[in-house]
């Protein structure tokens, strides 16, 4: 029998910066890569080439995106850039990627899957394999179910829509990913399915604007499972619930502007189908900032609805993000900031001082403040919102909570790490699990255990197993 040479396949070495939208624009990219033969790489050393998946909102995040870029084109040489970095005009109007790393072989913007892989079959020809290459739907069997992902195998992000309709006067990801494009209501939820199937106990839905789902497709109606489904908020969450219960896995909604509309999601909360915790950015509280930041959502009645969603779900955690300091900001306009988040009893807040961003209409408004009182602001509002979150954490002691396993060495005989649902990953805090008292009883990643709070501990609480 003839022995057959197998060349070894082209290998690609990916980084991915950024939120959780660029990371499943990433998953898509590598299975995509993997779905045509390729060997993928964390390393840029070894790899025929190197693809690095930018951020562009705020300078920090382009300062690092630019030098990855950087490092990559050292150690490797051959660099396709994608992202919204991708998307940035440089100080000659032209790309700032090329302008500041010439010698990279292609630039693309964000959600641009089949570009990057234009770039890396002109590079990199894709390996031949005379099976697959048979098989003319190879790529769609791919794309809007599971794929790869690089989150944890226990939970996952699902992506519903892309680009944003507002315009923020301190944002500019609408330059660079553009207008709502809800994705079709069937595909989604034929990708919450397949996470569902392959093992994943949360699944937490991301967008630029979840609350919008739809919008611009008027909320028609599609299909799945030959049952119709409208492509609207509150169908899709009554679709996913039903999905998630023979699991037993958690939905979470992240990037939830407080439309009226919003309100219908909170029976579903109340009733456990889908977890009572909402993301929602409000940016500020006092209606002359939120005029200026030309923010959605009557925001002037933000403590009203919160006030009423708590009556309808008592169990409900809000966690949101601000910006202090923002151009023109008074101290009173500031004050009424921390009395909304006291009010509000936010109970996860992040701030950011506000920073110019580069094309950004916020810059061209009078009343920039000095840097440091936008500093010292930004750590007046974090003291009150940590304040707040841990009187609110320090509730729980005494309760017991379904905890989500995230890390437990050894079976967690000398306990583990979780979060309880009132913890995104990453963002949030975690519940610190102690040795479990019955030698029986182990804890696995990726499973739930029930716990009983015995303290809380800064952001975390810590729960003794039972």
């Amino acid at each position: 029998m003839q022995e057959t040479n197998h060349t070894p396949a082209p290998k690609v070495g990916f980084v991915s910066l950024g939120c959780p939208k660029a990371l499943t624009d990433s998953e898509l990219i590598l299975t995509q890569l993997s779905a045509e033969g390729y060997q993928t790489s964390k390393h840029f050393e070894g790899a025929d080439l190197v693809i690095v998946n930018t951020c562009g909102f705020i300078d920090d995040a382009v300062r690092e995106s630019l030098d990855t870029i950087g490092e990559a084109l050292a150690a490797n040489g051959k660099v396709i850039v994608t992202g919204c970095l991708g998307a940035r005009q440089g100080d000659d109007g032209g790309n700032l990627v090329r302008q500041m790393h010439p010698s990279v072989l292609a630039v693309t913007g964000p959600h641009a899957t089949q570009e990057v892989m234009d770039a890396v079959h002109l590079h990199v020809p894709k390996p031949h394999d005379p099976f697959v290459d048979l098989v003319p739907e190879v790529r769609a069997q791919f794309r809007g179910e599971a794929g790869i992902k690089l989150t944890p195998r226990h939970y996952a992000y699902l992506k519903i829509s892309e680009g944003c309709n507002h315009r923020c006067t301190f944002c500019i990801i609408p330059s660079m990913r553009g207008d709502l494009v809800s994705r079709p209501v069937g595909e989604v939820l034929g990708e919450a399915r397949a996470l569902f199937a392959s093992g994943v106990k949360e699944l937490l839905v991301v967008s630029q604007d979840t609350s919008a789902y739809g919008v611009d497709l008027k909320y028609r109606t599609g299909f799945f499972d030959g049952r119709p489904v409208k492509t609207r908020l509150t169908e899709l969450c009554e679709a996913l619930a039903e999905l998630a219960k023979p699991h037993g896995a958690w939905v979470r909604l992240h990037y939830v502007y407080p439309y009226p509309h919003v309100d219908e999601l909170l029976p579903l909360m109340a009733d456990g189908r889908i977890l009572p915790y909402m993301d929602v950015p409000f940016q500020h509280s006092h209606p002359e900032v939120l005029r200026r930041m030309k923010r959605p959502a009557s925001g002037e009645r933000n403590l009203e609805r919160l006030l009423k969603w708590r009556e309808a779900c008592p169990e409900l955690v809000i966690r949101s993000t601000f910006i202090a300091g923002f151009p023109g900001e008074t101290e009173e306009e500031f004050q009424h900031l921390l009395d909304f988040v006291r009010e509000a009893q936010i109970d996860r807040a992040g701030c950011f001082a506000y920073s110019p961003v580069k094309g950004a209409a916020a810059n061209e408004l009078p009343g920039a403040l000095p840097t440091e009182l936008r500093e010292e602001r930004r750590a007046r509002f974090m003291a009150v919102a940590e304040e707040v979150s841990v009187a609110r954490l320090k509730r729980r002691v005494g309760a017991t909570m379904q905890v989500l396993i995230d890390h437990a060495p050894a079976l967690g005989r000398k306990g583990g790490v979780g979060r309880s649902y009132a913890d995104a990953p990453e963002i949030d805090g975690t519940v610190r699990l102690l040795p479990p008292e019955k030698a029986s009883k182990t804890l696995k990643v990726g499973e739930f255990t029930r716990a009983r709070i015995v303290a809380a501990e800064g952001h975390d609480l810590i729960g003794q197993p039972i």
